[in-house]
């Protein structure tokens, strides 16, 4: 069993040392199980072409059953947890950069009442945290777009409103009231294509018939709102990114017409997984953040 572990971590990342690192393993003690494991199966699983190495046919074959078998392992575990006290196990999360803002403090609490339980985050891109729960890699993910596949489940459990933002110098920054129209002169800082904010900001333009025009395209809200200091433009961005600049007036929230555009976060997990105890545990603490969300998450101009 875990020489097909260690084989199916080589066979994920294509790489011995990559490998290492997930198994706590160094290189030549990886090379050495993935050595006698195909010396036990007499079949060579892994190959070198020029610099690249690659699976054979076999370890192609080994692989697609390796992942099943650790599937089942994972799930023989959840079972067997689900009958231990709430306040043990381990927890593994994966989610969005952006989540990363207000996740702490929820772990934080949960780690207050339930000391006992260890929680292993990863924060990643879509793609990743979508592909670490299609692997049954993580137990929870937490994203603003849910995946559009029948085998998960997704629960809504907090908004994640979008605002604009400029340096406090810029021009728009003292108006009461800002129209659509008046950002259409407007360099707007934006998130790469592809992302979750960046598709949500195009929807709104399109279905108000506005256009914008482009600056800057960055890969992350950190990226933006430095950029927007720095006076590139205006940024659009989740509120709950803003807390510290709100507080220390280096950046300003317009009062735009429309905004704040609310997106919302959800909590996925795999539908045919059956989660521990903590999990659950955990999984309800998000729920209950639905009728107590904070100042931030309720952001509005009318205030």
């Amino acid at each position: 069993m875990r020489q097909l572990r260690i084989f199916e971590a080589v066979a994920r990342f294509g790489s011995i040392s990559r490998a290492a690192v997930e198994v706590h393993l160094t290189q030549p003690a990886v090379s050495m199980q993935v050595k006698q494991l195909e010396d036990q199966l007499g079949l060579q699983l892994l190959e070198h072409v020029g610099k690249r190495m690659c699976l054979t046919e076999a370890g192609r074959e080994l692989r697609v059953h390796a992942g099943r078998i650790a599937e089942q392992i994972t799930d023989l575990r959840a079972s067997m947890e689900q009958f231990r006290d709430v306040d043990k196990g381990f927890i593994r999360l994966s989610v969005l950069s952006t989540a990363n803002y207000f996740l702490p403090r929820l772990i934080a609490s949960f780690s207050e009442t339930h000391p006992g339980v260890r929680i292993s985050l990863q924060v990643a891109n879509r793609e990743a945290v979508l592909a670490s729960l299609a692997e049954n890699r993580t137990d929870l993910a937490i994203t603003g777009q849910p995946p559009d596949t029948a085998n998960v489940t997704s629960q809504y459990f907090m908004d994640n409103p979008l605002v604009v933002i400029a340096a406090p110098c810029h021009p728009l920054a003292h108006l009461g009231h800002i129209t659509l129209r008046q950002l259409e002169t407007e360099t707007l800082v934006l998130r790469e294509a592809g992302s979750g904010t960046r598709a949500a900001v195009e929807r709104y333009f399109n279905a108000h018939g506005a256009t914008y025009r482009p600056g800057c395209e960055l890969s992350s809200n950190e990226a933006i709102k430095q950029a927007v200091q720095a006076g590139l433009g205006l940024g659009i961005v989740p509120v709950q990114t803003l807390e510290l600049e709100l507080e220390t007036e280096r950046l300003v929230v317009l009062p735009v017409e429309g905004f704040p555009v609310i997106r919302q976060w959800f909590i996925v997990h795999r539908s045919d997984k059956r989660l521990s105890a903590a999990a659950q545990a955990f999984l309800n603490l998000l729920l209950d953040q639905k009728s107590s969300q904070g100042a931030m998450t309720r952001f509005s101009f009318s205030d």
